[in-house]
């Protein structure tokens, strides 16, 4: 294998300018229009989905540059007829090689401060990941060529720091373009997984705690399901409680504030001594002149032909509640 063994840069070769061109359009390929998702953080399958997202963008990636690399390799042997055809190809393909194997930076960098990322200040992560990721790369390919150049018997001249300043530009167009790969790849593939999974089935939703309240007999304090109290009567200064279980604790209380309390309830006052619970009728008896007998169980109550209303409320009781 004849090498030329150049003693110039890059830039120093023939069409420098164009070969410049198109390597910004090597890098400026990659792009790919940025989804609303960024970084393979999605949590469907773990790490295993974000390995994956890394291999997909990877696979893209090297899909990219290979198309503009090579059309790069035919562009320099048409602008230099002169020039051995493995020259281009060792320039291309070790920037190709490098690239990718530093590209992982990127993907971890994107998994660290997506696009979406809050607050913004954390997208600053990818200015050194970037400096670093160019000097990988300059520094990766300039070793394969000169080792290239080596074994054929030429010499590869061009500086570190000269390569490094002259590519450092196209990287920085290269790193954008792969965080946008990274990123539509990891999009793309969670609502792949998203589709594949079994759709959600509903859960029945846990019935709400009964409400409770609270009567203070004496000092005794007893909590008891509201549905539990069929119904409340005056005596004296107390009132007394009818209890489902058949328990009749006092309290010392008005009717009255009684009823604003289990009003809110659906207890309705049905006499001027009593409140009833609608939930535990079991029948509606009248008995002449407008007069009623409001059967809640064992429990027998009047209702006064004067609450009007609170017949029209136990006679709203669905059908079959009342006998």
């Amino acid at each position: 294998m004849k090498m030329s063994g150049f003693e110039h840069g890059d830039d120093g070769l023939p069409g420098a300018d164009r070969m410049q061109a198109a390597g910004a359009e090597i890098h400026a390929g990659r792009g790919l229009r940025r989804p609303g998702v960024t970084s393979g953080t999605e949590s469907g399958t773990g790490e295993r989905a974000s390995y994956s997202d890394l291999w997909w963008g990877l696979l893209l990636v090297a899909a990219v540059i290979t198309a503009f690399n090579s059309v790069n390799v035919m562009s320099d042997l048409h602008d230099m007829p002169g020039l051995p055809a493995i020259e281009p190809i060792i320039w291309e393909a070790s920037s190709w090689v490098t690239f990718l194997v530093a590209a992982p930076l990127i993907w971890l960098a994107v998994r660290l401060a997506p696009l979406s990322v809050r607050p913004r200040w954390r997208l600053a992560l990818h200015l050194p990941v970037m400096l670093l990721f160019s000097l990988l790369h300059v520094v990766g390919f300039m070793l394969i060529r000169k080792a290239a150049y080596a074994l054929g018997g030429g010499h590869y001249a061009p500086s570190l720091l000269g390569n490094f300043l002259y590519e450092f530009r196209k990287d920085m167009l290269g790193y954008v373009m792969a965080v946008l790969v990274f990123s539509w790849v990891a999009n793309h593939l969670a609502m792949r997984r998203k589709a594949a999974l079994p759709p959600m089935v509903p859960t029945a939703a846990a019935p709400a705690p009964a409400a409770l309240f609270d009567i203070r007999d004496g000092a005794a304090l007893i909590r008891v399901p509201i549905a539990d109290i069929h119904a409340v009567t005056a005596a004296g200064n107390y009132v007394e409680f009818v209890l489902a279980d058949g328990r009749r604790p006092l309290m010392r209380c008005a009717l009255s504030v009684m009823e604003a309390e289990l009003g809110a309830h659906g207890f309705v006052r049905t006499h001027r001594s009593w409140l009833v619970n609608p939930a535990a009728l079991t029948a509606l008896r009248p008995e002449g002149s407008g007069a009623y007998t409001v059967v809640l169980g064992a429990l027998e109550v009047p209702l006064s032909r004067r609450y009007r209303t609170a017949l029209e409320r136990l006679r709203e009781r669905p059908a079959g509640a009342i006998a």
